[in-house]
């Protein structure tokens, strides 16, 4: 065998395997710092991992492009996707029509839980809606929805408009 073929960055020495193979054994028995579905054993986590994970976003790319566009905020200041959260963090995020959802972390996963599992990481702060922004949410939707732009026609319909634009 080659002496510079060892050297190369292609090659990976087994040294290093069963390294990690013994950490992830040392992890997996005891617990302490791998993650393996168990909850508050890691000290902190990637901000758009852990809001993916809690079920706030629906992934994590959609968590990523919330926090980039700043409408997440840990303690006060604006967070980008690779801040670190910790238990106690308080998050404030920034929802559609002017909504802000107040969120305290109370545990950490780095793999995804069940939806049922995933509500235990935080408790939500945010304060019951007024009245008045319930009225003015029903009114928003009720215009939404006349406002949308009609289906595209079907055979009879485009068949009337035909007719009509030929003068028949």
């Amino acid at each position: 065998m080659f002496q510079g073929s060892r050297s190369s960055k292609w090659f990976r020495s087994p040294i290093r395997f069963q390294c990690s193979n013994q950490v992830l054994r040392q992890n997996k028995t005891s617990g302490t710092a791998g993650t393996y579905g168990t909850i508050g054993t890691v000290g902190s986590v990637r901000l758009d991992q852990w809001l993916d994970i809690a079920c706030l976003y629906k992934t994590r790319s959609e968590a990523q492009k919330a926090c980039k566009l700043g409408k997440v905020a840990i303690n006060g200041s604006v967070a980008k996707p690779h801040r670190d959260v910790k238990v106690g963090d308080k998050l404030e995020i920034s929802r559609p029509m002017g909504r802000k959802q107040l969120v305290t972390v109370l545990g950490l996963a780095e793999t995804h839980l069940a939806r049922a599992e995933a509500r235990l990481l935080y408790e939500d702060r945010t304060p019951k809606p007024t009245p008045e922004e319930i009225e003015v949410r029903r009114l928003e939707r009720i215009y939404r929805a006349a406002a949308t732009p009609p289906t595209r026609p079907d055979r009879d319909q485009r068949r009337t408009l035909r007719r009509l634009k030929r003068g028949d």
